[in-house]
């Protein structure tokens, strides 16, 4: 049932925001969000609105945001187009625009003879000139120069931006970026389409695993895949950092950080100077790495544990210094780096040395700008030095794993996976506090699958700091996750276009959407995957307007589809022939049980199990099972399965549907591979289920190591359903 109807002051209040006061929601319902959300996500944003009168105050106020700036905080553009820029000075001064390329040449931008009437803005009248930028600005990143005749303060921009004194007069600064108008396509898409393997990193584990898969293991994998299957891909779930201190958060898609890497991953028999290790450093090393492998037979993935050794092990390896052109590379590697690495290894060693929350640190310390933390940054300096060096170490051993990849055939190679957000209480809520909303957390409003709505606890970016910033962080992170790839996987890619904000305090089915300038954060995107060479995937799933895709594909980025997702306008099946071109089509996602188990209604089991339903078991399990009958009898009807086909057959089925659909690249989990039937994660929990622990395992939930995934016979059936037939030997 619909809330009362919010006043129409706050109503455009928040449109003028980008918020939503009203959604349909996945059943086709109309849903008018509560005054209270309105009020609150509001608030996130900076806005006053907490009573009527401040609602009143700040909506007079929308009208002058642009004017009390010269100029706009940031200008995104697609190649070839030709914007008019505002530039707003005091009416009557004369104001010229040049743009710095990234080369530092710079272009003189002309002015448009267009008046816009003067404005009063806090007692001086200001004037509006524009300026139409040129249609043939190189791709890449720019800035944009207005340099006024008579001084003038840029109160919107002084505190980030503020430009410098030329002369008499001044400079205001903003940052342009100049996009793709669609993403090119790897070679290997362009005319045909390429299939690879789906894995959770740390799932598979190999007898020289630390009890957790490891990027020695990935490498492994991706080796034998483009060998032996022929595969181009292997898409990995997120290895951003979590915490380096216990307990560390388990979820890949709650990280600490999303530029930097886990370095749970490490291998650290694979780092050069661990060779050089002798006496005591070597045994407390090797009793490391047995207490390591030790954990390799557990049914739970104790993250801890593994961390405690490694750590124990590369403090060893890290006593030993570096020198020459190791050396070398590594103050390279920080100096291309910059701040943003020295932030989040500073953010480590104080996390090792106070714990965490960092909101609990002595005040000083929880602004990393502040005096304190550069003093402790210095009486520190060797422990910040080593989480750096972590940081080199993990960019080396990533480039390797891509490396062989490649040398093994696979077109693509690894493609990463990026998360939606990060851990409240983590490095980028600390080093990047001003760029993310507080008192609000991202979410998923209520849907077939998570009919409580979703609470992800992540603080979202705020769209109008973003935008401040130059999108700067957004652009640094992207940088780190195409490093080295073939391409990313953008999770809840819906997320650039609008985010569902739930108010602290709130359930997840109290929230609403808040809107994004999707042209920028789509097009940054593109530019920096065109410029590593990479195919772009967003998961849009879930609730997602249809223009959405629409655009995305204009841009060139690929969709997801889901085999149990994929129902016509009648109820059916959808015919493989009317899956998207542009597509990445899987038959599960982690957010599922594997095949096996979805055929088995292990889903249904452990949601009533968890109390997660919101219709009876009986009702749940009926519903379920009428539709996998119709995807069997689907099957059936192409030949793809007979009468009788056990769950192999059908698990192969599903997989021969897939090779039949126009998407361009195709999935498999490596959970299939095996005949795993465990649910990877179940969405709406935390530690009622242990998401995200569970090692790779057969359908008995005994563990399965990487060794008996490569003899796997299924391997060979389900590369030839999606690939190319590979005979068994």
């Amino acid at each position: 049932m619909d809330a009362a109807a919010p006043r129409a002051t706050l109503v455009n209040l928040a449109h003028a925001y980008g918020v939503a006061t009203e959604y349909w929601d996945w059943q086709g319902a109309h849903v008018t969000v509560a005054d209270a959300t309105i009020r609150a996500v509001l608030g996130a944003l900076g806005v006053e609105a907490a009573d009527d009168e401040q609602v009143a105050l700040s909506l007079e106020a929308v009208d002058e945001r642009q004017w009390r700036r010269v100029l706009p905080a940031t200008v995104v553009c697609r190649e070839g187009w030709t914007p008019w820029v505002p530039v707003h000075v005091p009416h009557g001064s004369s104001v010229r625009v040049e743009v710095e390329l990234e080369d530092g040449t710079t272009r003189v931008v002309p002015q448009v003879d267009h008046w816009v009437e003067p404005r009063e803005v806090d007692g001086v009248l200001v004037g509006e000139a524009t300026f139409e930028l040129p249609g043939d600005l190189p791709l890449g990143w720019h800035r944009l120069h207005a340099h006024i005749g008579a001084a003038v303060v840029d109160r919107a921009t002084e505190t980030a931006d503020a430009g410098s004194v030329a002369g008499s007069g001044h400079v205001a600064t903003a940052t342009l970026v100049v996009t793709p108008a669609t993403l090119a396509l790897p070679e290997s898409l362009r005319d045909g389409r390429v299939w690879g393997l789906m894995e959770q990193v740390y799932q598979v584990r190999s007898e020289r695993s630390w009890g957790i898969g490891d990027l020695s293991d990935l490498a492994e994998l991706a080796a034998w895949a483009g060998e032996d299957l022929g595969a181009d891909f292997v898409l990995v779930n997120p290895l951003h950092a979590a915490e380096p201190v216990s307990p560390m958060e388990p979820s890949p898609y709650l990280p600490t950080t999303r530029r930097f890497v886990n370095p749970v991953y490490l291998r650290v028999e694979e780092i050069p100077e661990a060779a050089g290790l002798t006496g005591a450093a070597l045994r407390r090393a090797r009793e490391a790495a047995e207490s390591g492998r030790a954990l390799n037979t557990d049914d739970t993935i104790d993250r801890d544990a593994v961390w405690a050794a490694k750590r124990t092990a590369l403090e060893e390896v890290h006593g030993l210094g570096l020198t020459g052109r190791r050396a070398r590379d590594f103050a390279r590697y920080c100096r291309t780096e910059g701040e943003g690495l020295l932030t989040f290894a500073t953010w480590c060693a104080l996390a090792e040395e106070h714990g965490l929350p960092w909101t609990a640190w002595p005040a000083g310390l929880q602004d990393p700008a502040s005096p304190e933390v550069a003093a402790f940054r210095e009486t520190h300096r060797d422990r910040v030095d080593f989480h750096r060096w972590l940081q080199w170490l993990l960019d080396g051993q990533l480039a390797a794993v891509q490396r062989d990849a490649k040398a093994a055939g696979m077109s693509l190679g690894v493609v990463h996976d990026l998360a939606v957000g990060v851990n409240p209480h983590g490095a980028d809520a600390w080093g990047l506090a001003d760029a993310l909303a507080r008192g609000v957390t991202v979410g998923a409003p209520p849907d077939q699958f998570n009919q409580l709505g979703q609470d992800w606890d992540q603080p979202p970016w705020r769209p109008d700091r973003l935008a401040e910033l130059g999108y700067a962080p957004y652009r640094d992170m992207l940088r780190t996750v195409l490093k080295d790839s073939g391409g990313i996987r953008v999770d809840h890619i819906i997320g650039l276009f609008r985010l569902w904000w739930v108010p602290q305090g709130h359930p997840a089915s109290e929230g609403t959407y808040v809107r994004y300038d999707h042209e920028a954060l789509v097009g940054i995107l593109v530019l920096e995957a065109q410029r590593a060479g990479a195919v772009v995937v967003g998961e849009d799933l879930g609730v997602v307007e249809p223009w959405a895709r629409d655009y995305m594909r204009e841009r060139g980025v690929l969709g997801t589809s889901i085999l149990w997702f994929e129902w016509d306008s009648e109820g059916r099946p959808l015919a493989p022939e009317r899956y998207r071109e542009l597509c990445l089509s899987t038959v599960t996602t982690h957010d599922l049980p594997p095949t096996a188990g979805y055929l088995g209604l292990e889903h249904v089991a452990l949601r009533d199990r968890l109390g997660l339903l919101t219709r009876s078991v009986e009702e749940e399990r009926a519903v379920e099972l009428e539709s996998i009958g119709n995807v069997k009898a689907l099957l059936r009807g192409r030949g793809l399965i007979g009468d009788d086909a056990g769950v192999p057959e059908v698990v192969e089925g599903l997989h021969r549907l897939l090779a039949q659909t126009p998407s361009r690249m195709l999935g498999v989990a490596v959970t299939d591979l095996v005949g795993d039937i465990r649910s990877i994660n179940q969405p709406g929990t935390q530690d009622e289920y242990p998401n995200w622990r569970l090692p790779l395992a057969g359908p008995d939930g005994r563990p399965v190591g990487l060794e008996q995934v490569m003899a796997s016979p299924a391997a060979l059936r389900l590369a030839g359903a999606v690939g190319r037939l590979i005979p068994a030997e």
